[in-house]
């Protein structure tokens, strides 16, 4: 029996993986992101086309493992003064999106359908939430999650996170299902809220922070990616028993370790579980797609996703202007966010449960929201020219970027000498480093340094290497190696690199790398002490620098002649020694 489960299990993964493969892969050709492959890949596989794989709702619950993920990520890009900052967005956009957009979609299904108030409510509020796991990714494969427009259209899906609990609440109001126990009432579910967050803000201080301090100190990568894991699932496990957001309990740990050494580890570490549980989350909506319900009423499902799609992008393009957003920023947000979320499937589920609506209903409106999602991409490439024109001010403003211009790997004594130097010039720095002593040193002396290693190209990528201009290599001892440098070059075309190497073998190894400009750790600094000891003993300027071209000519021409022949050993005679000076 064992082995029978084992093999549909490798079966289903083998289907599941080569299938989303291959539509994504086609997708992102046709320029219409990976979302809809996913959500296409699904419904091949599902029971309604091929019914090649089955039981999407327990690999829904699996998968819904990626909106926490992803949250957490969010989170740990949002330090808690920066979340103080968007308050105001948070709590007046976000609370005016989701009421104001649930009641015109509810009014919207009372009139066109019949149903009652409270089935039109229970419909209608859930409908007015947005894809998190959808908006999110699009926002950052386009650089824009940091941006003013990125930040307004976070709030906004912050808020609906924070929402469910009012959600779960009034559907629990107008319960009619006598069989059904009385759920918790909503100002006690605020209390739990309130608690469960105040613990996680107490365990991220007192706990998780020593715990990641001990393993950067112990200098185990693997158990780094366990305790990055251990913090997520434990925070969504935490809200899941109380009742709460698991999503929400991820992205409070998040910003707890936003402003901790250990963020782009974190991000590096956690990512590839993001993106792999998204893309089953995606399938498992796109299996969980009810086809014969569309077929049945193809018009009817047609319509209200077009009049879903159309009611929510035009109220939050009025929101957006009333918030003094420009028009075409106003008109982005709208379509961004006028989809369904995922969400609604879980609210649908209780309404079907209270006896608000039957199980047509919620098929149906399933069905409204997994078509409303499809329509995102082919919104968003619509409409580019419109919103993308030059005179948007955020446009002229740029996008807002944590990661830095320039990137310096290593703050040991050579690091903290290019980086000093580098900010007195007013450019901007991020620091990695994977020595915790260090890290704790700098902090003191005001300096913020990033736990991380920086020969990790992932963990490159999450410092904002792919915004930045120049890479900086100033690590310690003889790390760096010609592939992993054409790596970096090939995932960061646009920076620069520089490295200091250890010596000249490490420089002779290193010489077809792609680097701009590399330099022996030590020579520099002895140059200098031998052009000192030359003015002690009362030489001329001139017969100084003099004896400083000599020896970089020599040194350069053995450079050249050992390079070619791969001979550490040869031109020896090119050496400045005692004798040859003598025979000059």
């Amino acid at each position: 029996m064992q082995d029978h489960s084992q093999a549909f299990l490798l079966r289903d993964g083998f289907l599941l993986l080569g299938t989303a493969l291959a539509f994504v892969l086609l997708f992102r050709r046709l320029g219409l992101g990976a979302t809809l492959g996913y959500l296409l890949a699904g419904a091949v596989l599902g029971p309604f086309i091929l019914n090649l794989v089955g039981d999407p709702e327990n690999k829904l619950g699996i998968a819904e493992l990626g909106i926490t993920f992803l949250l957490f990520i969010v989170g740990l890009e949002l330090a808690p003064r920066r979340l103080w900052r968007l308050r105001n967005e948070i709590f007046g956009l976000g609370l005016l999106q989701v009421a104001l957009c649930g009641l015109a979609i509810s009014a919207v299904i009372y009139f066109c359908t019949g149903f009652s108030v409270a089935a039109s409510l229970a419909l209608g509020l859930p409908l007015g939430l947005s894809s998190t796991a959808q908006v999110l990714p699009l926002l950052q494969s386009q650089g824009r999650l940091h941006t003013p427009f990125g930040e307004r259209s976070f709030a906004i899906l912050l808020f609906q996170d924070l929402s469910i609990i009012p959600l779960i609440t009034i559907t629990a109001a107008m319960n009619r299902n006598p069989n059904l126990p009385a759920g918790t009432p909503g100002w006690e579910l605020a209390l739990i809220t309130l608690a469960a967050i105040a613990g996680l803000i107490a365990a991220g201080r007192f706990v998780i922070r020593p715990l990641f301090r001990l393993i950067g100190n112990l200098g185990e990568r693997e158990m780094f990616v366990f305790a990055a894991l251990f913090t997520v699932i434990a925070s969504a496990a935490l809200m899941q028993a109380l009742g709460l957001s698991t999503a929400l309990g991820a992205f409070v740990a998040g910003v707890m370790l936003a402003d901790t050494p250990y963020r782009h580890e974190l991000e590096a570490d956690v990512e590839p579980f993001r993106t792999l549980l998204l893309g089953l989350f995606f399938m498992s909506v796109g299996m969980m797609l009810d086809l014969s319900a569309i077929a049945e009423r193809p018009l009817f499902v047609a319509t209200m996703a077009l009049a879903l799609i159309a009611v929510k992008s035009g109220v939050i393009f009025l929101i957006a202007l009333a918030f003094r957003m420009n028009w075409r920023s106003a008109l982005a947000l709208g379509l961004l966010l006028s989809q369904g979320g995922e969400f609604g499937f879980v609210l649908f589920a209780q309404a079907k449960d209270a006896w608000l609506i039957d199980p047509s209903a919620a098929s149906l409106f399933s069905a409204i929201i997994t078509l409303s999602m499809v329509t995102t991409p082919f919104l968003m490439m619509a409409t580019a020219r419109i919103r993308e024109m030059p005179t948007s001010k955020e446009t002229r403003e740029g996008p807002r970027l944590d990661g830095a211009s320039t990137l310096v790997v290593g703050y040991g004594r050579f690091g903290q000498t290019v980086a000093q130097v580098l900010i007195a010039a007013e450019i901007a720095v991020t620091l990695i480093d994977t020595d915790i002593e260090m890290i704790d040193v700098a902090s003191g002396f005001g300096a913020k340094v990033w736990f991380g290693d920086g020969t990790r190209i992932d963990l490159l990528r999450q410092a904002g290497a792919g915004e930045a201009q120049m890479l900086v290599f100033c690590i310690d001892g003889d790390q760096l190696t010609e592939s992993f440098l054409l790596g970096v070059h090939e995932a960061f075309p646009n920076a620069r690199i520089m490295a200091r190497v250890f010596d000249r073998r490490t420089m002779i190894r290193l010489m077809d790398a792609p680097v701009t400009f590399m330099v022996r750790e030590v020579m520099e600094s002895a140059v200098l002490m031998a052009r000192e000891a030359l003015e002690d003993l009362g030489l001329s300027g001139e017969q100084i620098d003099n004896a400083e071209s000599m020896y970089r000519a020599s040194d350069k021409e053995r450079l050249s002649i050992q390079y070619e022949t791969g001979d550490i050993r040869a031109a020896r005679d090119r050496i400045i020694t005692q004798d040859l000076r003598d025979a000059h």
